[in-house]
């Protein structure tokens, strides 16, 4: 019978459950040893099978979406564009999303008293933070550049703080595939594709006990951060409400400010037309919380209602569903951001700096499936010295989230795809703006 049960509906009656539960207990003194001791290990063997993944997952969908590329002449026009692109708007979402999250500060909503249990509950990460912050004020203002290349990739392997490290080296191994004998290469892409699959296939199974892990993390932490005090629980529930109205804000900022102003600027695709004729591909990737699995959809719509050529729909499409994640990035940076508010943790400029660029290389490696973005934000969290148990916190309305972020990646591949379309002149003449700064040539956009 559950079977029958859509994931997203099953995680939030585990939300659901997890909340009254514990709210239950809480409320009328019930015994919570059953929920501590046989309940909340679920939650933890839950958090630990997406820290298990994290790197393999980063690794490989790294080295075939570099692979895919094809050519590395590529990048000289088309495939320079489409990278730049995205990852300007990247940098913008998670701009737009540390700025949100730093004026409206969701997680300081808490009471203190709330924020030192839960501090207490981390393992003591705010006790180090005086230690951290001496040992960042001793490092040159290159330090950061000399972390990202490692010294042993199977020591940062095995370290998942050491993300940026891996994703250097997945980089230059992607790239390097692209520059050997492509009968060479063909052994090595081959098994890295079907070591992706494998990797995303085992998403899939850890998605499967993501109900169960939602309704034990719930449960839980309800009952250790209220104690004998219920109104500490309505006070957390409050500022995950803040916390969710950020994500949205700045996830509808995206679309309707930095996605219109792009369309406007290179063609003359009325913005309301655009969302008209995209309508099926965002209910599609809503329902599905998935870029690959809208992909074909997104390409249709792309190629059939926009006119974009299926050369250009046919790059630039899958690796934006590889490398695009501009709705992911974003909420990392706010939920990186509440999480270490609510623990009480002040973050630097250097580590809300480090958000920037660890949420943005994140975002190339994130899988275009359920949960990968929940996956990337422990990434993000372990690089800026904040628990990655911390998720706890947020992970309550991440499937809802997960739903609207898919929205705005998939959105934002369409857009940067169109507008690509016209640089080459590749769209209907009345579809293209003729002062487009990027156009190759007077006789292109006549076309």
């Amino acid at each position: 019978m559950l079977k029958k049960i859509p994931l997203h509906t099953q995680i939030i009656i585990g939300l659901v459950l997890g909340l009254v539960v514990g709210l239950v207990i809480v409320k009328f003194g019930f015994d919570p040893y059953i929920i501590l001791n046989f309940v909340k290990p679920i939650g933890t063997v839950f958090i630990n099978s997406l820290k298990m993944i994290a790197m393999p997952l980063v690794f490989a969908s790294l080295v075939i979406g570099v692979s895919n590329l094809g050519d590395v002449s590529k990048l000289s026009r088309i495939g320079g564009k489409t990278l730049s692109a995205y990852l300007v708007t990247t940098i913008i979402a998670v701009s737009i999303g540390l700025l949100l999250v730093n004026i409206f500060k969701p997680g300081e909503s808490l009471p203190q008293s709330t924020r030192d249990s839960l501090m207490s509950l981390y393992d003591g990460a705010a006790g180090s933070r005086a230690e951290q912050a001496e040992k960042v004020n001793s490092q040159g203002p290159l330090q950061p550049l000399i972390d990202i290349v490692p010294d042993n990739i199977f020591l940062a392997a095995t370290n998942n703080g050491s993300m940026l490290q891996v994703v250097f080296f997945a980089i230059i191994v992607g790239i390097a595939l692209l520059q050997i004998p492509k009968e060479k290469a063909n052994n090595f892409t081959s098994f890295f594709d079907a070591f992706n699959d494998v990797i995303i296939k085992i998403v899939e199974y850890i998605m499967l006990i993501a109900p169960y892990g939602v309704f034990a993390l719930m449960a839980s932490l309800i009952i250790e951060i209220a104690g004998d005090d219920p109104d500490s629980a309505v006070e957390l529930l409050l500022a995950l409400l803040k916390y969710t109205l950020v994500v949205l804000g700045g996830l509808f900022l995206v679309i309707f400010g930095v996605y219109s102003m792009i369309l406007k600027s290179f063609t003359k695709i009325p913005f309301i037309t655009f969302l008209k004729a995209f309508r099926p591909a965002m209910l599609l990737g809503f329902s599905t919380s998935s870029s690959n699995a809208t992909l074909p959809v997104t390409m249709k719509i792309v190629e059939e209602e926009m006119g974009v050529s299926e050369q250009i729909s046919s790059f630039v499409l899958p690796l934006g569903a590889t490398v695009n994640m501009n709705g992911t990035s974003l909420y990392q940076a706010v939920a990186a951001v509440f999480i270490a508010q609510a623990l009480g943790m002040d973050l630097s400029i250097s580590q809300q700096l480090t958000i920037v660029l660890t949420a943005t290389l994140a975002a190339i490696g994130s899988a275009g499936v359920p949960g990968a973005g929940l996956i990337m934000l422990i990434i993000v969290l372990e690089a800026i010295g904040v628990p990655g148990a911390g998720i706890a916190l947020i992970i309550a309305p991440d499937r809802i989230l997960d739903m609207f972020r898919t929205v705005v990646n998939i959105t934002g591949d369409a857009v940067v795809c169109v507008a690509v379309a016209s640089t080459e002149g590749e769209l209907p003449s009345g579809m293209i703006r003729q002062t487009n700064p990027f156009t190759p040539n007077e006789e292109v956009t006549e076309s």
